[in-house]
């Protein structure tokens, strides 16, 4: 009887341990297959973010080039105003020069005529000719007005006086131009030297 019962145990021990190593075996299988799993899907990612990487650094490499591009644009135009800034300070007056060029050849012209003339009146009226076609010049195409005369009112904020004397005036008054005043548009750009004659005290 004790014979039975231990072949008993012994066969269900066996059984246990055989179903054990079932068990162990479709736990291994299944662990195989999940590892399989596992590698095929990361696989799969790992190609998608290597593509993904490629295209960002594509971009990547097309951004600096834009930006690149961009800045030696901006560069240039940079260059650029700083010339056309230096060449219009440079060459600011270059036409009122042009238009003074015809004044000069005309002043060339009464030298040389002078040369010869026995006509001192003809040369006062060439010189006088040239001075009025200079003004008439400056004052119409460039706004600069001469000022200052015998008789004006003195003004200390264009006329710069330089001698004063009493006289019979009721108020100040230029009693002799030693320089004309010049403005430009309303700007005084050059001050009247001018003598100045005040009431009586």
């Amino acid at each position: 009887m004790a014979n039975e019962e231990k072949k008993e145990q012994e066969e269900v021990k066996e059984e246990t341990q055989t179903s054990q190593a079932q068990d162990e075996q479709q736990e291994a299988t299944q662990t195989e297959e999940a590892a399989e799993q596992k590698e095929e899907v990361p696989e799969d990612e790992l190609t998608v973010l290597k593509n993904k990487v490629d295209q960002l650094e594509k971009e990547n490499a097309d951004l600096k080039d834009q930006v690149l591009r961009r800045a030696a644009d901006f560069e240039n135009y940079r260059k650029r105003m700083i010339q056309e800034k230096q060449d219009a300070f440079d060459f600011a007056n270059t036409n009122l020069l042009k238009d003074l060029l015809d004044s000069l050849d005309n002043f060339d012209r009464t030298v040389e005529a002078a040369a010869t003339a026995t006509d001192p009146k003809s040369i006062a009226d060439g010189v006088s000719m040239i001075s009025k076609s200079m003004v008439s010049m400056l004052e119409n195409k460039y706004n600069l007005v001469s000022y200052g005369a015998v008789g004006d009112a003195f003004d200390p904020n264009i006329h710069e006086a330089i001698g004063m004397q009493e006289g019979d005036v009721d108020e100040e008054k230029l009693a002799a131009v030693y320089l004309k005043g010049y403005k430009l548009k309303d700007r005084v750009i050059r001050h009247a030297k001018v003598m100045v004659t005040k009431p009586k005290a």
